[in-house]
């Protein structure tokens, strides 16, 4: 089943006068259950690419359609709804408040929603992965794999369809890196969740899918795993 489709793609930014194109048309789509890599050079636009499939930018042309719907026009309070029901997000940096233990940090993203399981939810993500001795812990209390395995329950926490993830192993060490690859593959397999990781770490692509690489935003060689 596709979740997301996005079809001519194009994202075009002014700047000291002159319109710089950041995407040149691109089409993207997404199962359910599939775990995607995006791959290009600085500047290739990636993060571009990835704002839009989130709904945290429009495209200057192009359509995108998620479950179904077609999402392109939305307004900015409907975009904000169909994204904190849909997409969950894991950043390179975390983004853990530092205040807040374990558990607190996994319930943000539902915190203003009159949900009495959001608790009980939060504690079984987090043991889910791994982290069930960790649940009053801080941030600052935890490694970085650690920290990496809250904000990927974090994203997990409205049962989203889909996961994007930038440069999610971009601040771990290697073995720390596949525990997180790991953690991505059985999410993709067993709760069908679409995963897409913008990366610079040839290491995720042994995890994923299939590649999709980035040159001048636009399309260039795909790789399908085996």
């Amino acid at each position: 089943m596709t979740v997301l489709d996005a079809t001519g793609l194009v994202k075009r930014y002014r700047s000291g006068g002159e319109t710089l194109e950041a995407l040149g048309g691109i089409d993207f789509s997404l199962s359910a259950g599939e775990f995607v890599s995006i791959m290009g050079p600085s500047g290739s636009g990636k993060t571009t690419l990835l704002n839009i499939l989130g709904l945290l930018d429009t495209p200057t042309e192009g359509r995108v359609v998620l479950n179904g719907r077609d999402v392109t026009d939305l307004g900015d309070r409907k975009r904000t709804t169909m994204r904190k029901r849909t997409i969950g997000f894991v950043f390179q940096h975390f983004y853990l408040l530092p205040t807040l233990n374990a558990v607190e940090n996994v319930e943000v993203p539902s915190l203003f929603d009159r949900d009495p399981g959001r608790r009980d939810r939060a504690v079984d993500l987090l043991s889910r992965m791994g982290l069930g001795d960790r649940l009053d812990h801080r941030p600052d209390q935890l490694s970085g794999g650690q920290k990496q395995r809250v904000a990927i329950a974090r994203s997990l926490i409205n049962g989203p369809s889909i996961v994007l993830a930038d440069e999610p192993t971009g601040n771990l060490d290697r073995d720390t890196g596949r525990q997180i690859l790991d953690e991505f593959r059985r999410i993709a397999d067993e709760d069908e969740v679409a995963i897409v990781a913008v990366t610079h770490d040839e290491l995720v692509n042994e995890y994923v899918d299939r590649t999709v690489n980035l040159v001048d935003g636009t399309v260039g060689r795909e790789e399908i795993d085996a």
